[in-house]
Protein backbone atom coordinates (compact mmCIF):
# COMPACT_ATOMS: atom_id res chain seq x y z
CA UNK A 1 0.00 0.00 0.00
CA UNK A 2 1.79 3.24 -0.89
CA UNK A 3 0.47 6.06 1.54
CA UNK A 4 1.17 9.44 -0.62
CA UNK A 5 0.36 11.72 1.92
CA UNK A 6 -1.96 12.38 5.11
CA UNK A 7 -3.55 15.35 5.73
CA UNK A 8 -6.16 16.27 8.80
CA UNK A 9 -8.18 19.92 8.20
CA UNK A 10 -10.76 21.66 9.53
CA UNK A 11 -14.21 22.40 8.13
CA UNK A 12 -12.58 25.84 7.28
CA UNK A 13 -9.36 24.27 5.58
CA UNK A 14 -7.10 24.63 7.27
CA UNK A 15 -4.82 22.06 7.64
CA UNK A 16 -3.56 21.19 11.39
CA UNK A 17 -1.28 18.14 10.34
CA UNK A 18 0.53 17.27 6.98
CA UNK A 19 2.22 14.26 6.50
CA UNK A 20 3.87 13.47 2.81
CA UNK A 21 5.93 10.67 1.79
CA UNK A 22 6.70 11.72 -1.40
CA UNK A 23 8.79 14.83 -2.68
CA UNK A 24 7.00 18.06 -3.61
CA UNK A 25 7.75 21.81 -3.02
CA UNK A 26 5.81 24.31 -0.65
CA UNK A 27 3.85 25.75 -3.28
CA UNK A 28 2.51 22.39 -4.52
CA UNK A 29 1.81 21.39 -1.22
CA UNK A 30 -0.32 24.25 -0.49
CA UNK A 31 -2.74 23.85 -3.45
CA UNK A 32 -2.84 20.30 -3.41
CA UNK A 33 -4.29 20.96 0.40
CA UNK A 34 -6.87 23.68 -1.03
CA UNK A 35 -8.02 20.77 -3.66
CA UNK A 36 -8.09 18.13 -1.14
CA UNK A 37 -10.18 20.50 1.07
CA UNK A 38 -12.26 21.54 -1.54
CA UNK A 39 -12.95 18.11 -2.46
CA UNK A 40 -14.01 16.21 0.44
CA UNK A 41 -15.80 19.50 2.03
CA UNK A 42 -18.16 19.70 -1.13
CA UNK A 43 -19.11 16.17 -0.79
CA UNK A 44 -22.34 14.58 0.56
CA UNK A 45 -22.62 12.64 3.15
CA UNK A 46 -24.35 9.90 1.76
CA UNK A 47 -21.43 9.60 -0.78
CA UNK A 48 -18.78 7.07 0.05
CA UNK A 49 -15.37 8.62 1.62
CA UNK A 50 -13.46 7.61 -1.41
CA UNK A 51 -13.08 10.01 -4.63
CA UNK A 52 -11.10 10.21 -7.36
CA UNK A 53 -8.27 12.94 -7.46
CA UNK A 54 -5.89 13.39 -10.36
CA UNK A 55 -4.37 9.87 -10.56
CA UNK A 56 -4.94 8.54 -7.09
CA UNK A 57 -7.68 8.25 -4.86
CA UNK A 58 -8.25 9.92 -1.85
CA UNK A 59 -9.63 8.34 1.56
CA UNK A 60 -11.12 10.45 3.88
CA UNK A 61 -13.26 10.61 7.05
CA UNK A 62 -14.77 13.16 9.12
CA UNK A 63 -14.26 13.22 13.09
CA UNK A 64 -15.85 16.00 14.93
CA UNK A 65 -14.84 19.03 12.86
CA UNK A 66 -11.86 17.51 11.43
CA UNK A 67 -11.61 15.80 7.94
CA UNK A 68 -8.85 12.65 7.83
CA UNK A 69 -7.70 12.12 4.38
CA UNK A 70 -5.21 9.93 3.24
CA UNK A 71 -4.02 9.90 -0.69
CA UNK A 72 -3.00 6.44 -2.47
CA UNK A 73 -2.73 4.83 -5.41
CA UNK A 74 -5.73 3.29 -7.56
CA UNK A 75 -5.10 -0.51 -6.95
CA UNK A 76 -5.01 0.35 -3.43
CA UNK A 77 -7.53 -0.97 -0.60
CA UNK A 78 -10.07 1.84 0.58
CA UNK A 79 -11.24 0.23 3.09
CA UNK A 80 -7.73 -0.80 4.50
CA UNK A 81 -7.57 3.14 4.65
CA UNK A 82 -10.27 4.00 6.56
CA UNK A 83 -9.66 1.55 9.12
CA UNK A 84 -6.32 3.22 9.46
CA UNK A 85 -7.70 6.16 9.57
CA UNK A 86 -9.99 4.70 12.32
CA UNK A 87 -7.29 3.61 13.99
CA UNK A 88 -4.99 6.82 14.08
CA UNK A 89 -8.04 8.46 15.92
CA UNK A 90 -8.73 5.83 18.54
CA UNK A 91 -4.65 6.04 19.00
CA UNK A 92 -5.05 9.95 19.35
CA UNK A 93 -8.42 9.65 21.56
CA UNK A 94 -7.07 7.29 23.98
CA UNK A 95 -3.06 9.04 23.96
CA UNK A 96 -4.81 12.87 24.52
CA UNK A 97 -7.94 11.17 26.72
CA UNK A 98 -10.66 12.37 24.30
CA UNK A 99 -8.68 14.66 21.78
CA UNK A 100 -9.68 17.81 20.44
CA UNK A 101 -8.27 20.07 17.60
CA UNK A 102 -6.52 21.61 20.29
CA UNK A 103 -4.09 18.87 21.30
CA UNK A 104 -3.49 18.20 17.60
CA UNK A 105 -2.36 21.93 17.26
CA UNK A 106 -0.49 22.22 20.67
CA UNK A 107 0.97 18.91 20.50
CA UNK A 108 1.91 18.54 16.78
CA UNK A 109 5.20 17.21 17.38
CA UNK A 110 3.51 14.11 19.53
CA UNK A 111 0.82 14.14 16.92
CA UNK A 112 3.88 13.44 14.35
CA UNK A 113 5.33 11.13 16.81
CA UNK A 114 2.02 8.56 16.97
CA UNK A 115 1.89 9.05 13.34
CA UNK A 116 5.35 7.57 12.54
CA UNK A 117 5.10 4.68 15.13
CA UNK A 118 2.16 3.46 12.36
CA UNK A 119 3.48 4.69 9.34
CA UNK A 120 6.88 4.82 7.89
CA UNK A 121 7.46 5.51 4.16
CA UNK A 122 4.09 5.61 3.23
CA UNK A 123 3.58 1.85 4.48
CA UNK A 124 1.64 0.92 7.52
CA UNK A 125 3.91 -0.86 9.71
CA UNK A 126 1.95 -1.45 12.77
CA UNK A 127 -1.80 -2.11 12.94
CA UNK A 128 -2.15 -3.14 16.56
CA UNK A 129 -3.42 -0.56 18.73
CA UNK A 130 -2.04 -2.24 21.88
CA UNK A 131 1.43 -2.37 20.57
CA UNK A 132 1.43 1.37 19.45
CA UNK A 133 0.08 2.52 22.75
CA UNK A 134 3.09 0.57 24.69
CA UNK A 135 6.50 2.26 22.64
CA UNK A 136 4.75 5.15 22.86
CA UNK A 137 4.18 4.79 26.81
CA UNK A 138 8.01 3.57 26.43
CA UNK A 139 8.86 7.12 24.36
CA UNK A 140 6.83 9.00 27.10
CA UNK A 141 9.14 7.65 29.62
CA UNK A 142 12.62 8.26 28.01
CA UNK A 143 11.27 11.60 27.31
CA UNK A 144 10.58 12.68 30.88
Amino acid sequence: MGIRFLLLQNRAGKTRLAKYYIPMDDADKRKLEYEVHRLVVSRDPKHTNFAEFRTYKIVYRRYAGLFFTMCIDVSDNELMCLEAIHLFVEILDHYFQNVCELDLVFNFHKVYLILDEFICAGEIQETAKKVILERLAELEKIIT
